[in-house]
């Protein structure tokens, strides 16, 4: 812990936090939803009273947001708006993401203090970033995402597996399984969801008010379990800007998978990376703007059924 926020904790507040492990079938296949939004965690929401369009009294649940400063040994490097759930996992995921860990970085501890909302990540590697907090660009991530000026030399050097493939039959199963898995979304809006898969089953979902953080804590904690990214697909509920594009590749997954349509800089760098891009998937319907090659079109979309408005989100519409 720095020594600022030493001197403020008390005694045993600051606690390493523990990890959740990967789950397997008996038969050795990887389990579904090792992690999954728990929308009745009373830490995540709160239920505010207003008036709706007639006047009439109303109570709606909001989800709370919090701040979490991110050290990296005794440097902060941010604070970032959160919903908190999972602070080591957004922590070294951030970390990653901003090429500040690298891939053999020896991670010694995690502490997370509640009280002071400070998560301090120690690496057996001295750091100093001092130079590189100087140069940032503010993205189009909601919640305020940054990205720092260098991260495009890393970007430009990652070569993407060509022979991991998605199944279109994996692609109807995940957009349906993950639309109506109990989420912060469907309990109260305002939230981004980001999932990890492998073949047709979500692994890992993380929801947060920016959808960068909910990339970054799917990060982190692919790092703290040596999750292998090269077979995976990733799945999220946003727009596939050049943020989603870019922390995709960096993770090394090949495959990227929204609800959501494109940015224009989005499709040019997965071009760039060969990374294939797959939007507006709902119900029967998708559309595919980079990598190609590895989709298999192995089902009819007119044998899928339609998407079903109970789970609609904002904007969705099945044609």
């Amino acid at each position: 812990m720095p020594d600022d926020a030493a001197q403020r904790s008390h005694a045993g507040e600051a606690r390493e936090v523990k990890r959740a492990s990967p789950k397997l079938l008996d038969s050795g296949t990887l389990a579904e939803f090792w992690v999954r939004p728990d929308a009745q965690n009373p830490r995540l929401t709160q239920h505010v009273q207003g008036v709706d369009q007639d006047g009439q009294p109303i109570e709606t649940p909001v989800v709370i947001e919090r701040p979490l400063t991110i050290f990296l040994n005794d440097q902060e490097i941010v604070t970032a708006m959160t919903v908190n759930d999972y602070p080591e996992y957004l922590a070294v995921g951030f970390l990653l993401n901003q090429n500040m860990l690298h891939a053999d970085d020896v991670i010694e501890g995690v502490d997370y203090d509640d009280e002071l909302e400070v998560a301090v990540v120690r690496t057996r590697r001295a750091t100093n970033y001092e130079e590189k907090l100087r140069k940032r660009t503010r993205t189009s991530g909601c919640a305020q995402g940054t990205v720092f000026g260098d991260i495009m030399e890393s970007f430009d050097r990652i070569v993407l597996p060509k022979d991991t493939e998605i199944r279109t039959s994996w692609l109807y199963a995940l957009t349906r399984k993950i639309n109506q898995t109990p989420s912060l979304y469907l309990e109260a809006g305002a939230i981004h969801g980001c999932v990890l898969c492998q073949e047709d089953r979500p692994l890992i979902y993380m929801e947060d008010v920016g959808r960068h953080n909910a990339v970054d804590k799917i990060a982190g904690y692919m790092f703290r379990h040596g999750i292998a990214a090269a077979d995976k697909i990733f799945y999220t509920t946003g727009r596939l800007t050049s943020e989603m594009v870019i922390k995709t590749v960096q993770m090394g997954i090949p495959i990227l998978a929204s609800r959501s349509g494109f940015t224009a800089w989005g499709v040019e760098l997965a071009r760039q990376a060969d990374l294939t891009l797959i939007g507006r998937a709902k119900g029967r319907r998708f559309m595919a703007l980079s990598g190609e090659h590895r989709i298999v079109r192995d089902t009819d979309p007119s044998e899928v059924a339609a998407e079903d408005p109970k789970y609609q989100r904002k904007g969705s519409r099945d044609a």
